[in-house]
């Protein structure tokens, strides 16, 4: 079961695909919002959630004040349930909050999109190459905004990614099997 973990949304039970993704587990969702919380990172921003599965992870962000939302999914039955899941908390929000969700892959809506980010959640499935990796984070790169915080979830036993030129690690958590990697502009 995955769930919104706090703010107006909290408990709320989200729809997750029955395959093809693999979600972030609540231990590891609330460590990166509390400490997203303690940067004041969340509250008005607008989060851009790459590879979202169920949503989760952009959603939490919006349950905790986050204003505008993006969710991009290639897979049909995650992308059902990502606008399943975001018309939902839009229904509870207790604010203005704009939802949208994308089925297109991660590099064509990159390609396309002219839109900027402040909070970026990326959570590839583990079996994404570095090639790959590498061209998504270059292309989201002019996509951020001066102050942006983007969160790369990978497999703790794999190598570190490499970073573009103006892409730099801030710092890295491990949880068991997940390695998170928080990212800024040099």
């Amino acid at each position: 079961m995955t769930r919104i973990i706090s703010g107006f949304a909290g408990s709320l039970t989200l729809a997750v695909p029955s395959t093809g993704t693999r979600p972030t587990s609540e231990r590891v969702r609330e460590a990166i919002f509390s400490a997203l919380e303690a940067r004041d990172a969340i509250s008005g921003c607008a989060v851009l959630d790459l590879y979202a599965g169920s949503g989760a992870l952009g959603l939490e962000a919006a349950s905790r004040g986050a204003t505008r939302v993006t969710l991009v999914e290639s897979g049909a039955q995650a992308v059902r349930a990502c606008r399943a899941n975001g018309a939902l908390l839009s229904r509870k929000a207790p604010f203005p909050l704009s939802v949208e969700v994308s089925g297109a892959p991660v590099q064509s809506f990159l390609e396309s999109s002219r839109d900027t980010w402040d909070l970026v959640f990326i959570d590839p499935p583990y079996e994404l190459s570095s090639v790959e990796l590498a061209r998504a984070l270059a292309l989201l790169l002019p996509r951020l905004s001066p102050d942006a915080v983007v969160m790369l979830e990978r497999a703790s036993r794999d190598a570190p990614p490499e970073w573009p030129p103006g892409l730099v690690l801030d710092k890295l958590k491990k949880y068991g099997d997940t390695a998170v990697y928080w990212l800024g502009l040099a």
